[in-house]
């Protein structure tokens, strides 16, 4: 008899982690590693969180269980926040708190799927959405984007990926790898594809709203069509550089923001209540910190595409939003270096990572086996150091 599940043996190592933990390796042993792998802010949390935070272990209020979907407070907040920045009707009964937008999503696919069930994925996608697909007993549904239209899939494509057995799209915007953001004519095509079978959910990941370099973030959840059909997924992580508190939220229709407060009840029940006082205080106060961070993504943004764009064989586009490029490098697919044979995207990111000392993200993961991810969450100086020692390890290759 096996120990462990099959459920759990079919189930993929998250990628980012996965390389982030070899980089600390090698930082244990003494080797100057540039991380650029993992998404996560390299900003501190605003002090003004913190503060409430503190304030909140002070008050003495908050050390017993909170309930399970969140604060009565949070949620109306977060609720009024979808109302006002994101044109989305809801109540606090829509919403549901959880620990991170991972966590968001787990309850979402347990609450929604049923054996067979199909997801389409737009892709390039965030490594964890097809694995928790699996695990919910659905199947994931590939729709690639191709990088000529910034990685993002059309309505057309979309209409011909549907079948009798798809119960749900997802999507992220901006999006984790790419950094493409879906314009409001993109999604509005994508809406009137879905009129046509309103069997079909959409999930829009929506966490890196706040880097944003459009000038208008658009929700699917905003297009009256589609009200009653579209969960919206969020959090604190990146536009607030809260990644290690932990907070995802959700706007759902009631019946399954009910389902994933009942999910969650079972697996971990409330979020973290001082962590919740912080978000709070996030969705209440002033955006100017983030607005401050994501002027500084911008910054960094044009200085990595300028620098990624010089290097031969590796082509770029410039993303909208989010912090990530997704270069395309398959022109050093089948090339070598002292007899190490670089055969596609993971095979790059370990030569560069033990070559170069830059830790990247296989393509792979993302559904893209031809690119890697970088992230450009790092300081000017280090962006600069990492895309020269990049440029000099894939001279090295022939």
């Amino acid at each position: 008899m096996k120990i462990i599940s099959e459920r759990l043996l079919a189930m993929e190592e998250s990628a980012t982690i996965a390389m982030a933990q070899k980089a600390r390796e090698l930082k244990s042993k003494g080797v100057d590693v540039i991380s650029l792998s993992l998404g996560e802010p390299d900003f501190k949390t605003p002090e003004h969180i913190c503060r409430a935070a503190k304030e909140a272990i002070d008050t003495g209020n908050y050390f017993a269980y909170p309930p399970v979907p969140g604060y009565a407070d949070l949620r109306e907040a977060i609720a009024q926040k979808f109302e006002r920045e994101n044109n989305i009707p809801t109540t606090a009964a829509n919403v549901v708190v959880s620990t991170g937008a991972k966590q968001s999503l787990a309850n979402i696919f347990m609450s929604i799927l049923n054996p067979g069930d199909e997801v389409i994925v737009l892709s390039p996608y965030w490594v964890s959405y097809a694995d928790l697909i699996k695990v919910a007993e659905g199947k994931p549904v590939l729709v690639k984007g191709s990088l000529e239209n910034d990685f993002k899939a059309t309505a057309t494509q979309i209409e011909q990926a549907i079948t009798p057995q798809t119960k749900a799209l997802i999507y992220s915007s901006p999006c984790n790898p790419t950094g493409s953001v879906f314009t409001h004519d993109e999604l509005k095509a994508i809406a009137q594809v879905l009129q046509k079978h309103p069997q079909v959910l959409v999930i829009a990941d929506e966490i890196y709203e706040h880097i944003n370099f459009t000038g208008a973030h658009v929700s699917m959840g905003a297009f009256p069509e589609m009200q009653g059909r579209v969960i919206t997924v969020n959090g604190v992580a990146k536009g607030f550089a809260m990644t290690g508190w932990r907070i995802g939220y959700i706007s759902a229709p009631e019946t399954i923001a009910k389902a994933c407060s009942k999910i969650q009840g079972q697996f971990t029940s409330g979020a973290n209540s001082i962590a919740q006082r912080a978000t709070l205080a996030a969705l209440t106060s002033d955006l100017e910190p983030t607005r401050q961070m994501a002027e500084a993504y911008r910054s960094r943004r044009a200085l990595v595409h300028k620098l990624l764009s010089e290097i031969p064989g590796v082509k770029v586009n410039m993303p909208q939003g989010a912090f990530y490029f997704f270069p395309e490098v398959s022109s050093y697919f089948g090339k070598a270096f002292q007899g190490n044979t670089i055969t596609n995207a993971t095979d790059l990111c370990m030569y560069l990572l033990n070559e170069a000392h830059v830790s990247l993200v296989t393509g792979e993961a993302f559904g893209s086996p031809e690119c890697v991810r970088l992230s450009y969450a790092a300081s000017e100086n280090d962006l600069k150091e990492a895309i020269h020692r990049i440029k000099s390890a894939l001279e090295k290759l022939n």
